[in-house]
């Protein structure tokens, strides 16, 4: 028996982006929806909600539905934290606020087997097709199969970047603007040249070491990330999508009088 390919690596392997969109309210039915309209990959984020391991078990399930990817951004915290959904069966992890090289090494280390890492071994779970899959041949395929991402988002680790990106086992960089302006002190001043610059300099250390490079934009942007050599690229949010569509309609009732 086979793990269920990475549709994710897939499209990057052949050398195609991949899109991606994020769910903050982590419900089934809205993951439904977003699969439906046909991204490769679902973002599902256990840093920032109050999700727990049987709610978030039945969000992979969901992506699965749909042959699209499940990420999930973990949690800092032990092994367990970042081993969980890939034993339940999510095509990637996200690991923020990685720090440093020697932070690097030790998610590879937790998060790859052998002969890479020393993650934890049990294929009883989802990914192991309840022990169908044999052993080694699980251990492979999960290597192979599921990919690894950092998240560069301090400017810490700007110091040891290019050393971060040829980490073994780490298959992206992911730049996240957010908490990275937050860190330099210019929160939400997103045209300060420290963004810019860090944007390129993240993208080109991990084309420069055969990673994929990730990272947030909106529609408008596409061009301009991929053109940077970002090809896993995630654009708007289930909160943002529902606060501007009811937004719109609560202006047009109050356009008319409604509430007056």
């Amino acid at each position: 028996m086979m793990m269920r390919p990475s549709r994710v690596l897939r499209q990057l392997r052949a050398g195609k982006p991949a899109s991606c969109t994020k769910l903050n309210l982590m419900d089934a039915r809205a993951a439904e929806i977003a699969c439906q309209s046909g991204f490769d990959c679902i973002w599902y984020d256990n840093e920032h909600s109050a999700t727990d391991w049987k709610d978030l078990e039945h969000l992979v399930r969901t992506a699965k539905i749909f042959d699209t990817d499940a990420l999930v951004r973990v949690s800092r915290g032990g092994y367990s934290d970042y081993i969980r959904p890939l034993e339940l069966d999510a095509a990637g992890i996200m690991v923020p606020h990685i720090m440093s090289l020697a932070d690097a090494k030790s998610v590879a280390r937790m998060t790859k087997f052998h002969p890479i890492g020393r993650r934890p071994v049990d294929g009883g779970n989802a990914d192991g097709a309840y022990c169908r899959i044999e052993f080694t041949s699980y251990l492979e395929q999960a290597n192979r199969e599921r990919f690894v991402i950092v998240q560069i988002e301090d400017p810490e680790p700007l110091a040891e970047l290019d050393a971060i990106a040829a980490v073994p086992g780490i298959d992206m960089l992911f730049f996240g603007p957010g908490d990275f302006s937050h860190g330099i002190g210019k929160p939400g001043q997103w045209n300060a040249p420290e963004i810019a610059a860090t944007r390129k300099a993240v993208a080109k250390a991990a084309v420069k070491h055969g990673k994929f490079a990730g990272t947030v934009s909106d529609a408008a942007g596409l061009r301009e990330r991929l053109d940077l050599g970002y090809r896993f690229i995630s654009v708007g949010a289930d909160v943002l999508s529902l606060t501007r569509y009811w937004d719109d309609i609560a202006k047009a009732f109050s356009d008319n009088g409604f509430g007056k």
